[in-house]
């Protein structure tokens, strides 16, 4: 196993300039964190096209899985050898609609996990993802969370159950959460005993000017390191394994007595 990685909370502001020029940008930030030896680096909450669900009447905003839009992104991670977790509209091979987290990997395969746990208006664009994702790099297993999915403890306590080490949210908190925010992230790290990571959607968004608090927390649910401002920012971390062999007991005992979960109302 590598004892330690890299990787990158990506704070961004979404361009107005449609998905074409978001990619771009999104191929910049990652080439940066490249610099910084990132092998993962995490984008937010619908990150491609912004927070805008009026926008998602038109076709154009949605990705599919063979989309050809998507190859400046496959080619910067093949090059640079950085699996990139991105947000977007989705589309299933059936038509079915998801508010997705798009990891796409250097050997060109492409991961989708999808928001379990959907809020307000989302509900009338989106269908549910009734599962946690987990990516497995260099010897360390990435749960994929998406904004509201944090709210829910039973969705960290499921990545645990799978053995998540880190707990990656994609999402938009806006200013005045971010006690919300902090007690989030920090409590599905400390209750689970694995790192958290937050990417959080910068600059104006939908719900007012960004919270912006992108960053990392440990395993003791204490902040690591955290973004600057409210805009676009790439924030840095080097995560050392041997921080959660401390926990190792706590750790495996969680995911042997994890309790079932709930059924899921989100009515």
């Amino acid at each position: 196993m590598t004892t330690a990685l890299t990787l990158s909370a990506i704070q961004y502001t979404a361009l107005d300039g449609g998905m074409a020029a978001n990619i771009r940008e999104h191929i910049r930030l990652i080439e940066d964190a490249a610099d910084h030896g990132a092998r993962l680096v995490v984008f937010p909450e619908l990150s491609l096209t912004g927070y805008d669900l009026a926008g998602l009447a038109e076709p154009e905003r949605w990705v599919t899985d063979a989309d050809p839009r998507l190859d400046g992104l496959r080619d910067i991670c093949r090059r640079t050898g950085i699996t990139a977790v991105v947000g977007a509209p989705f589309k299933e091979a059936d038509g079915t609609p998801r508010l997705a987290s798009l990891a796409l990997q250097p050997g060109g395969e492409l991961k989708t996990g999808f928001k379990v746990w959907l809020h307000g208006p989302e509900r009338q664009s989106f269908s549910p993802g009734d599962r946690t994702v987990v990516l497995d790099l260099d010897g360390w297993k990435i749960a994929l969370a998406i904004c509201f999915d944090t709210a829910h403890p039973v969705h960290a306590r499921e990545a645990a159950e799978a053995g998540a080490d880190i707990y990656a949210v994609s999402a938009l908190y806006a200013a005045g959460e971010d006690h919300r925010l902090a007690l989030h992230l920090g409590a599905r790290a400390m209750d689970n005993r694995m790192f958290s990571v937050l990417a959080n959607l910068g600059g104006t968004t939908t719900f007012g000017p960004s919270a912006g608090g992108s960053g990392f927390w440990g395993p003791d649910g204490l902040m690591i390191r955290q973004a600057a401002g409210t805009g676009t920012e790439v924030v840095t971390a080097t995560l050392q394994h041997d921080t959660l062999d401390r926990y190792a007991h706590e750790r495996e005992a969680g995911r042997r007595h994890v309790p079932k979960p709930p059924m899921r109302d989100q009515g």
